[in-house]
């Protein structure tokens, strides 16, 4: 019997004329067969463009991991991506428009969730609801509220839920984490990250347009509000729109500022955010989010600040992006290649304040590291190294950044409550209004 689902896969692997002899590795195919049945993850991608299927890639390069289906809203990447994934694995995906029929898999372990942000808190949930584990690419949500609900789910259901910020499965980031809690550094009293890219001034206004063929757009709307198509909004370039993303804050920000949290051991909130910035150089493009903005955050004993610069690809220390962590002995600088260590000169002393460390350099496997850390807990049912809670925590520094930078108000966040002190137009920043008939989730 030839169900809708079958009949979606059935036509695209004939209109693709896909063959399987001599695509898949065969090192990579002996290793997946020598694999015992009880051994295997068997997987489910939803969101399939971009970064969802550089996941997907990273597990299939594990034995252990098979792709049993594909789900996305636009129907050339389902079978653009379908012909990527059997260079990888013999296996036939089944490919679905809606990811709940894929939930409903009692055969699935695990979905990699690489939508939009927008669309990272339903399938998310649902998934803890279904039984499966999740890997659901950085930032957690696309609002504070929304987070908040993927973490009660996640523990609820007692599912091992690891984020997309690979720094925490890097050598590189580990090593200087090592450095820094060895105290050499003196007392750091101030972190400065940074993140410099073309990208965040958006790219040229075009007018809308009707939908592409193939793409349910209203499905890729989901939950935000309805609105015509427009090609500056969609691929590659959501993020650059409130509905759907937080710019620059939300994609590198998240990356950075989780790594300033992690060295100086932050299970806070700020006492207090200001923001400010605006669209200076980019007023001609397509997007909604600063192009250049400046946060501050005030923590317990030190400050920790955050600039980008979109359209320009040149930083301090030479370097597009990374973390200054300033110490009273020398300041620590990295990015995902390297970590330097700059050591302060003591007058009094007349001499360096502290031995200054060979440069390390990464290995590039820390994007692998962290797909492997997540499969090793799905076994073992251990905390991942981006366990959610700490997704949730550094989404919602990201977000208090971008909520203080579109009220220009100085903000105190009460995690208890999930409010701002005084501020009901910042309080209500906190929670989308899902387009109906989405719901938000209430655990």
């Amino acid at each position: 019997m030839t169900t809708r689902r079958n009949f979606i896969t059935q036509t695209s692997m004939t209109a693709l004329g896909i063959g399987l002899a001599g695509i898949v590795p065969a090192d990579l195919l002996a290793r997946r067969q020598k694999t015992a049945p009880s051994d295997r993850l068997i997987v489910g991608l939803i969101g399939c463009n971009s970064m969802g299927f550089g996941d997907l890639e990273d597990f299939l390069l594990q034995p252990e991991v098979e792709c049993a289906a594909m789900c996305d809203v636009y129907r050339n990447v389902l079978d653009r991506r379908t012909k990527d994934l059997l260079r990888l694995q013999s296996r036939i995906p089944d490919l679905y428009k809606d990811y709940h029929e894929m939930l409903e898999r009692s055969d699935i372990d695990a979905v990699i969730i690489g939508t939009p942000d927008h669309w990272h808190c339903l399938p998310t949930v649902h998934a803890c609801e279904a039984g499966k584990d999740i890997y659901v690419e950085k930032p957690l949500a696309n609002s504070v509220t929304e987070t908040i609900q993927m973490l009660r789910a996640a523990r609820k259901y007692e599912r091992v839920v690891q984020v997309g910020q690979q720094q925490r499965s890097c050598p590189n980031f580990i090593s200087a984490m090592d450095f820094i809690w060895s105290g050499k550094l003196g007392k750091i009293r101030r972190i400065n990250i940074w993140a410099n890219f073309n990208y965040a001034a958006g790219r040229e206004k075009v007018p809308d347009s009707p939908v592409p063929e193939g793409v349910d757009f209203d499905m890729w709307l989901g939950p935000a509000p309805l609105r015509t198509f427009n090609e500056a909004r969609f691929h590659g370039m959501w993020r650059m729109f409130w509905d759907y993303g937080g710019g620059l804050m939300t994609d590198w920000g998240v990356h950075l500022i989780d790594m300033a949290l992690w060295a100086m051991n932050v299970d806070y909130f700020p006492k207090s955010v200001v923001a400010t910035g605006g669209i200076y150089a980019s007023k001609d493009r397509a997007l909604e989010t600063p192009d250049t903005m400046n946060v501050l955050y005030e923590m317990d004993d030190f400050l920790m600040t955050w600039e980008h610069n979109g359209g320009v690809q040149s930083g301090p220390y030479d370097q597009i992006y990374g973390l200054a962590y300033v110490g009273t002995n020398g300041t620590l600088v990295i990015d995902r290649d390297k970590w330097r260590v700059f050591p302060e000169w003591g007058d009094d002393e007349e001499k360096w304040r502290m031995e200054k460390p060979e440069e390390s350099k990464a290995d590039g496997k820390s994007h692998e590291n962290h797909v492997r850390n997540f499969i090793r807990c799905v076994k073992t049912r251990e905390k991942p190294a981006a366990d959610i809670a700490i997704g949730q925590r550094v989404a919602t520094y990201a977000h208090l950044g971008n909520i203080a930078f579109r009220t220009g108000n100085k903000l105190v966040y009460d995690g208890e409550s999930n409010t701002f002190t005084g501020d009901q137009k910042a309080t209500a920043m906190l929670t989308p209004v899902y387009r109906k008939p989405y719901e938000l989730p209430n655990i």
